[in-house]
């Protein structure tokens, strides 16, 4: 019995030493291979990024040099209720975390129990000389571990920090398209800012010329039709400025919806002083997939799903439990803690599936399918991003040429504008000349602002598509976001 009784711990040990060197059953991890190229196609008014020069991780928007702006990137980051959900959704997987590896652990219950019963004079098997009333305590603890031999808690584990991680990228990235959307609205709000001084100085100078039709009319110089042109003239401009008043006014709500605000009371002064191009440092293509917090996303799903092929695969053997109880019982509640009352229990159990048509098997290749559609995910959000920073580069290089010859169309429009209008007045020409400079001259002026404002919206949405100065590294630490959030009285990050 001596001997029979010592191999219960060394048996007990041996299973838990297996347990603590158990290996993992999910496959390695392999994040597909995507096109990289040595350099971005496009070439424009760019720098090549070194290490020192990459985008700020906090203020990239800061380029642009407009406190306005810094001033609602604040507020954003305070009062915008998306960014306070995608928090709450990082706080929810870092507690899932938490959840799964308190399986790494054992878990242990307190007992306890009192009753006074009442025994059936049928109950089956009874005997005769058992009471028909009597007590019933107990008082104890049991403790259970699972023997992680196969690592399904292991991989549940590292399938939650995977998605936590993922989770954490996501917030980043809601952050950043927040951030870049708010840029962007702020910017075409400024583009036609400058749009309505120019509609106002147009709408000043074609009064003038009214006024100047309206007096050669009156002295019989010229017929009415004159008149009338200038009339169409200075109203077709007045209505132009109404609606481009329209459309500051959507952006100006947008702008409002976005910083909690709003859009009753919510105004943005007009605002008319230039913004200047800023230079964006690209960086080298291969370094586009550490600097993309949904690129960053992306990868963690597939770590997420590829631990989850290791938890299918476990369920194919027996799950192993350790388990241990112990206290006091008795029938008389008085002298419950008596040492003839102890009792205890300690011994592993086993629990395997023998047959259950095929569910294990299909567990696997819904794994395994997950695992190729994050891969699929993935290299579609890298491609995209490639796409994206492309699309941008484009974008300001050929606005850029652009600009330069409708800036030398506006100047040969604004010209060609001042000598019919002032051949008008010598009497050289009709007033339709006039009519055609001025239209000329007016969609050239604005074409100008128009191409401006759409450089600038590239030029966010390159900084937006190279990640706005986020890194991978920050996946380890707290969202920098938790500490707005947690001012504004919302959702705080775990610790």
């Amino acid at each position: 019995m001596a001997k029979r009784s010592l191999l219960w711990p060394s048996g007990l040990y041996l299973i838990a030493s297996l347990g603590l060197g158990a290996c993992s059953l999910a496959p390695e991890l392999k994040v597909p291979k995507t096109p990289e190229p040595g350099q971005f196609h496009t070439q424009g008014p760019w720098t090549l990024a070194t290490p020192d020069d990459q985008a700020s991780r906090e203020g990239w928007w800061r380029i642009y040099k407009d406190p306005q702006l810094d001033a609602m990137q604040q507020q954003l980051l305070v009062n915008n209720p998306d960014l306070s959900a995608a928090l709450a959704h990082y706080v929810q997987a870092r507690a899932f975390v938490d959840q799964t590896r308190s399986g790494l652990f054992p878990k242990v219950e307190a007992i306890g129990n009192g009753q006074r019963i009442r025994q059936s004079d049928t109950r089956p098997l009874r005997s005769a000389t058992s009471p028909n009333v009597y007590d019933s305590a107990t008082l104890g603890i049991e403790v259970d571990y699972e023997v992680d031999l196969w690592g399904r808690v292991r991989d549940t584990v590292a399938a939650g920090v995977s998605e936590a991680q993922a989770s954490q990228a996501d917030l980043a990235s809601v952050r950043l398209s927040l951030q870049a959307q708010l840029t962007d609205n702020y910017i075409h709000l400024r583009g036609l800012d400058w749009q309505n001084q120019l509609l106002s100085e147009t709408r000043d100078a074609y009064t003038k010329a009214l006024s100047l039709t309206e007096g050669l009319h009156g002295g019989g110089i010229v017929s009415g039709l004159d008149v009338a042109r200038a009339r169409t003239q200075l109203s077709s401009v007045k209505s132009q400025l109404s609606q481009n008043r329209v459309q500051r006014a959507l952006i100006e709500h947008a702008i409002a919806a976005m910083l909690g605000e709003s859009a009753s009371t919510y105004a943005i002064a007009s605002n008319t002083a230039p913004i200047a191009l800023p230079s964006v440092p690209t960086g080298l293509p291969s370094t586009l997939l550490q600097r993309r917090p949904d690129i960053a996303a992306a990868e963690r799903r597939i770590a997420a799903a590829n631990a989850r092929i290791g938890v299918a695969k476990a369920a194919w053997f027996p799950a192993i439990t350790l388990s241990a109880q112990g206290g006091y019982q008795s029938d008389e509640f008085a002298n419950l803690l008596t040492a003839p009352n102890l009792f205890w229990a300690i011994g592993p159990s086993l629990v395997a599936t023998l047959f259950d048509g095929g569910a294990r098997q299909a567990q696997v290749d819904i794994a395994k399918a997950a695992t190729d559609e994050a891969a699929a995910k993935y290299r579609s959000v890298v491609l995209g991003a490639f796409e994206q920073v492309e699309n941008n580069l484009s974008t300001i290089a050929g606005l850029d040429n652009a600009l330069v010859d409708q800036r030398d169309a506006a100047a040969a429009a604004q010209y060609s504008e001042d000598l019919s209008l002032a051949r008008y007045r010598q009497g050289a020409v009709a007033y339709l000349d006039v009519v055609t400079a001025q239209v000329a001259s007016l969609e050239a002026r604005r074409s100008v602002l128009e191409l401006q404002t759409q450089q600038l919206s590239a030029n966010v949405g390159l900084i937006k598509a190279l990640g706005g100065g986020w890194n991978i590294t920050q996946l380890n630490g707290k969202p920098e976001v938790a500490v707005n959030q947690a001012a504004a009285g919302g959702a705080t990050a775990p610790h």
